[in-house]
């Protein structure tokens, strides 16, 4: 147990007893991490999923109770309420809300590039707008913590100039950026990002089989020339976002936003949507990632403490060398065979700066310890 986690600061006290709070969408990796934290820390969590059929949650909340199970988080299963929701469903969104003093706002994007689309981009604001108007129209609220991502926040027709400033959260993405350059060519000098990234010697990994670059020629001029970069990701997290921002300033709702690099979980694949045009966020500096674990205390510091505020960039690691892109392409394909990263590769300076969410966690620790060594 390090000095500086949730878990640490929990054995010091149940900061949430007699508290209730929402994680929604509590599906998938983050959201089993956040819940198990929340309830060690005391809170009764409204547990929400977003299945589409009713095998759906239902396999949702088994693979839940799994997850605190493995973890020994079931000892505090008592305090776990689950919510089936819909994002197009207020009232049931409504539902799951009611009498809870904070909620995680979170849309698990799917795990493959193919399924991420106009519907994804239209789910995830509606998601956004139903759960903040449900959350100004509670009494007890206190807090949103909104998951966003660091998509949200690098994309833009400077994306790749080396004069660029460094992002921080001050920074959108720009939204005509991500319409217009929906498909475009990915320009050979990232060919050995590319290779060097592990994903494949082709764009395999950056397209879904059978789409269009997929049938491309697959001669070598032709390999890295030509490829979708789909940035429905960046377009979805922005406008969502963007969406939350809006209803949170206009109905006097606290949210604190974090806008998270590429979560690192056991299942992460090359074909996540976040992936999308990957060799240009390295050659610009901003391929950042975050280890779900960090992501989940990162959300209940920015609920507990008093001073957090506006937008946090999270992320514990850069690929910004070839060392680092060849360990993020092991990770996303543990099977392939393993190469050295290419010669002609260069190290990039980090232009995207983490420095606000490491303050927050540093006093988030303070706080609860005292002064730290």
């Amino acid at each position: 147990m390090c000095p500086g986690s949730v878990e640490a600061a929990a054995a010091a006290g149940a900061p949430g007893e007699g508290k209730s709070v929402c994680v929604m969408d509590a599906a998938g990796p983050l959201g089993h991490a956040l819940v198990d934290r929340l309830l060690r820390r005391g809170y009764t969590v409204h547990a929400a999923t977003y299945g589409e059929e009713e095998d759906d949650a239902g396999e949702e909340e088994a693979a839940l109770v799994e997850h605190l199970a493995r973890t020994g988080g079931e000892a505090h299963a008592h305090r776990l309420k689950v919510f089936r929701a819909d994002p197009f469903d207020y009232h049931a969104i409504a539902d799951a809300v009611r009498g809870c003093a904070g909620v995680f706002c979170m849309f698990k994007t799917p795990d493959d590039q193919a399924h991420c689309d106009e519907v994804t981009v239209e789910t995830e604001v509606r998601a956004a707008h139903n759960v903040l108007e449900a959350c100004a129209q509670t009494d007890a609220m206190e807090r949103v913590v909104f998951t966003s991502s660091v998509t949200a926040v690098v994309w833009g027709s400077d994306a790749k100039d080396e004069d660029r400033l460094v992002a921080d959260e001050k920074c959108w993405s720009d939204l005509a950026f991500c319409r217009k350059f929906k498909v475009c060519h990915v320009p050979l000098a990232s060919d050995d990002t590319i290779k060097s990234l592990q994903f494949a010697h082709t764009v395999d990994a950056f397209t879904p089989a059978g789409s269009v670059v997929d049938s491309l020629d697959r001669r070598p001029e032709l390999t890295f020339s030509l490829a979708l970069l789909q940035l429905w990701h960046a377009l979805a997290k922005t406008l969502s976002e963007k969406t939350a921002w809006a209803l949170a300033m206009d109905r006097g709702v606290d949210m604190v936003a974090i806008n998270a690099g590429l979560p690192t979980a056991p299942g992460l694949t090359a074909a996540h949507p976040y992936l999308k045009g990957a060799p240009d966020m390295y050659d610009a500096g901003v391929l950042v990632t975050v280890d779900v674990d960090f992501l989940a205390d990162a959300h209940v510091a920015a609920y507990e403490s008093p001073t957090a505020y506006g937008r946090y960039l999270c992320f514990d690691n850069a690929v910004c060398r070839p060392e680092d892109a060849v360990k993020l392409g092991q990770m996303l394909s543990p099977s392939a065979p393993c190469s050295p990263p290419s010669d002609e590769l260069k190290v990039i300076p980090q232009r995207i700066q983490n420095k606000k969410i490491n303050k927050l966690m540093l006093e988030f620790a303070s706080g609860v310890y005292g002064e730290l060594d």
